[in-house]
């Protein structure tokens, strides 16, 4: 489970209700009790559940979780249950449902992506970049997770990833060597990841012996000839597949010999469809 903190708990509850529900109070019916209910409208992956859990708790409302994130589910299941008084319910029916919805739609997609490119390789592993939309990280990352998809990178302080735009700066910019004996030696516990452009760059980053090559938005077929190549080089880096991968080339690129592939094509699935529903006790 991940941690988010009361404050963007908080942030999510007050984008919605800081000023309560206007037609419930105008129906003077808040102090009723009542039961609401979130279904998942589809078959698929869920996620947000933890997260959907913590903020109508935080609404006092006595919640009941059926499923777990991670788990797959049939059409119709009910994800949780909450029970409290109505005004409080309907706080908590928009902002939960879009987490759910919105959370749901990324652990699905990547679920699909994961599923399709193990049934070419068993061994390959998909990773979602730091590229989520602006507000959503600790929600993108728990849902990718939830997908069966691991994270690239979560920022720019836990791993080496030599860009060209490091290298424009450095003395010796078509220094390859140079750069990852550099980034070795001062980071000694990290791997040294570093990108590659074009078929030129990947070569020279085989040859500097970097742990890992990104190949940036290389064919499939590009990316099985650099395959090739690297078996001529001794260590073998790990080369991965990057940029533009999605659900309708994912398994060109597993079939092209990929074993990682970096993405940032679930955070932009489409929600999945959970209903709502509110009745009286």
């Amino acid at each position: 489970m991940f941690y988010l903190s009361d404050a963007e708990l908080d942030r999510l509850l007050l984008d919605d209700i800081a000023y309560g529900d206007l037609t419930t109070r105008a129906l003077g019916i808040g102090q009723q009790d009542g039961q609401m209910s979130f279904y998942r409208r589809q078959a698929g992956r869920v996620s947000g559940v933890s997260v959907a859990m913590k903020l109508l708790r935080k609404l006092a409302l006595k919640v009941v979780a059926h499923v777990r994130d991670g788990e797959d589910v049939a059409a119709g299941t009910v994800l949780l249950t909450a029970i409290g008084h109505v005004e409080n319910l309907h706080q908590g029916w928009k902002v939960v449902q879009n987490v759910l919805e919105w959370c749901g739609g990324v652990a699905q997609y990547m679920a699909q992506m994961v599923a399709i490119a193990q049934a070419i390789n068993p061994q390959v592993q998909i990773a979602c970049t730091r590229k989520c939309i602006p507000g959503t990280k600790s929600l993108a990352i728990a849902a990718v997770v939830d997908g069966g998809g691991i994270l690239h990178r979560a920022g720019t302080a836990e791993s080496l990833l030599l860009f060209a735009n490091h290298r424009h700066f450095c003395a010796e910019p078509d220094n390859w060597v140079a750069m990852v004996a550099r980034l070795r030696q001062a980071a000694p516990e990290k791997k040294v990841i570093v990108e590659a452009n074009n078929v030129e760059e990947a070569l020279a980053a085989l040859k500097a012996q970097a742990d890992i090559v990104q190949l940036d938005k290389f064919t499939p077929e590009e990316f099985a000839w650099v395959l090739a190549q690297r078996q001529m080089a001794e260590p073998k880096s790990l080369l991965s597949a990057a940029g533009g991968i999605t659900l309708l080339n994912v398994a060109d690129y597993a079939r092209a010999g990929a074993e990682l592939l970096v993405t940032s094509a679930p955070y932009y699935a489409p929600p999945t469809d959970i209903k709502v529903w509110l009745e009286p006790i």
